[in-house]
């Protein structure tokens, strides 16, 4: 048995040599035929790293390599310096929150996290698991059943079990799937109070506004490549130079594309087979502006103006073809 002490708000500083926590080089990973990561590398340092990326991007399997679970095809990985793969004494600095949700719904939230204590080899588990349940707040709640919580108590819950040996790295994927605004912003704060702690966190989602929230770092993934990496204010600032496409449905598009071919903001102008206006902006904001003003002096009635390409995936294709 290990002896882990209780989890706290303040854990060691994962990496206090200035090295990184995960290196990953020129790692890919194929199943068959099938290439998941490609040649993909970079570095993970204390504090929130965000693996942003549409399903099936290879986010997940990037997780699994990183904790042991999966072996690399080709390249390097280490975690705190070593090899993960086949490494138990490694796997106790680490915490793993997996996406699909695999909970005892008999269990009450305190049994379930002393379970998880006990099978991390923790020696007072009762001890670790009443910090880590006042840790995510759920101390009101700990002696009801799982299957009566909602899916946000549910997930911090499961975050209790992941942190209750007190782990230096954390890994969550997607760990807001299916949270509704307010339970979001709820774990979104718990996560900010582990990174601040000194742990090194790692989180996968789909969701740009999920990632600018949380992480110092962002690594954008698609189709098993790295897309781009930074603060998000430099990814953001690269994004914000795309051009869009913007629908327009409108009372007159003709007359009202005539006006606004003339701006600076338009790049092109064009017509879907509904009749709709397209415009092409690098400007979108600028757009927005000026579409209800000439709108107006023209008497066209405007109806809907929506992007058509603001998906992860157009906007990881064109940080990809840069």
């Amino acid at each position: 048995m290990t002896t882990n002490a209780p989890v706290t708000a303040s854990a060691a500083p994962a990496s206090p040599d200035g090295a990184p926590v995960i290196d990953v080089n020129h790692v890919s990973r194929w199943f068959g035929n099938v290439v998941a990561v490609s040649d993909v590398s970079f570095q993970v340092r204390q504090g929130i790293t965000g693996l942003l990326g549409p399903n099936g991007a290879g986010k997940t399997t990037l997780l699994r390599m990183m904790v042991g679970l999966a072996a690399t095809s080709d390249g390097t990985l280490r975690t705190f310096g070593e090899d993960p793969r086949d490494n138990p004494a490694l796997y106790r600095r680490i915490g793993v929150m997996a996406e699909h949700e695999s909970v005892y719904g008999f269990l009450t939230g305190r049994q379930y996290v002393t379970f998880a204590a006990k099978m991390r080899g923790v020696t007072n588990a009762s001890g670790a698991a009443e910090q880590a349940i006042k840790a995510v707040d759920l101390v009101s709640a700990q002696d009801r059943r799982m299957d009566t919580y909602s899916r946000g108590m549910r997930q911090r819950m499961r975050l209790a079990a992941t942190i209750v040996h007190d782990p230096e790295l954390l890994i969550l994927d997607e760990p807001l799937s299916g949270a509704d605004p307010r339970q979001r912003v709820e774990f979104q704060s718990l996560l900010k109070d582990l990174g601040r702690g000194g742990r090194t966190i790692v989180v996968s989602s789909h969701i740009l506004e999920e990632v600018e929230q949380l992480a110092d770092t962002v690594l954008l993934i698609i189709n098993g490549k790295l897309a781009a990496s930074g603060n998000y204010r430099a990814i953001r600032a690269a994004l914000d130079e795309r051009p869009y496409h913007v629908r327009v449905v409108c009372s007159d598009p003709r007359a009202l594309g005539s006006w606004l071919v003339r701006l600076k903001a338009v790049d092109a102008i064009s017509f879907d087979p509904g009749g709709a206006l397209v415009v092409l902006s690098s400007n979108v904001a600028a757009l927005q502006r000026a579409l209800p003003l000439h709108a107006k002096e023209l008497g066209v009635r405007l109806t809907r103006v929506e992007p058509l390409d603001d998906s992860l995936e157009s906007v990881f294709a064109y940080l990809v073809e840069r």
